[in-house]
């Protein structure tokens, strides 16, 4: 019996994926992420957290735009009455 050769083309080491440029970005180790790139050298692995609006990612409600539009009317409210304050006195 003869021995199979291995095809050249599907050996790992010349496959498309592994001659591409890698990944400039760092992983959490402080490595160098081995993903192949895309046109602007990153992999888009690492993600920025969630979309804008998006309710899945709400906790608490603390930092959306109505509460934080109400602090800052609070916050209004409060340096207006210091200053009537300070005034009267």
């Amino acid at each position: 019996m003869q021995k199979e050769q291995p095809n050249p083309q599907l050996e790992p080491s010349r496959l498309a994926i592994h001659q591409c440029p890698r990944c400039e970005a760092r992983t959490r180790r402080a490595t160098p992420c081995q993903s192949p790139s895309m046109a602007n050298g990153r992999c888009g692995g690492a993600s920025t957290g969630a979309p804008k609006g998006n309710k899945n990612a709400l906790r608490h409600g603390r930092y959306t735009d109505a509460n934080i539009a109400f602090r800052r009317e609070i916050a209004a409210l409060a340096r207006e009455s210091r200053k009537t304050a300070a005034a009267v006195l």
